[in-house]
């Protein structure tokens, strides 16, 4: 099964990315600004993309400044099944984020399309860590007509 894969720094402490990765207003900084639900382990996580489409993620795992991992359960029919693993490393000034979406089926093309889009909102995650300020969906970067 194919993966999407990312690594990026953030020059600030991992409890600092990790607390932006697990609090509705953290995830709304950097994401979604329409995201609701229940973040602890089992809680399901609604995160709204306007008339876009949402996703269902399940928090399968929480390692205070070490780890986040999910479960897509609702969702584009290509997520559901999907694991999102955020792995933190502390590497001197930076949080180095190991960032892994897996167990996609195929490499369709909406896959393609989902990599960019990480990418850009992992870029919206290190702006709003380090400046205060993300490009959280609505105001983020269009890649493409699936915007």
């Amino acid at each position: 099964m194919p993966d999407i894969l990312h690594r990026v720094g953030i020059v600030a402490p991992a409890e600092a990315v990790y607390e932006a990765l697990t609090t509705l207003d953290g995830l709304a900084g950097w994401w979604t600004d329409e995201v609701s639900g229940d973040m602890t382990p089992g809680g399901i996580i609604h995160f709204q993309f306007g008339e876009r489409g949402f996703f269902d993620m399940k928090v399968r795992d929480l390692a205070p400044g070490r780890r986040v991992a999910w479960e897509v359960v609702d969702g584009p029919p290509e997520w559901i099944g999907t694991t999102v693993d955020w792995r933190l490393v502390q590497e001197d000034d930076y949080c180095i984020i190991l960032f892994t979406h897996a167990g996609w089926r195929e490499p369709v093309e909406f896959m393609h399309h989902c990599s960019t889009k990480w990418a850009a909102f992992l870029l919206s995650l290190k702006q709003m860590i380090e400046t205060g300020t993300g490009a959280p969906y609505p105001r983020d970067t269009k890649i493409d007509n699936w915007n």
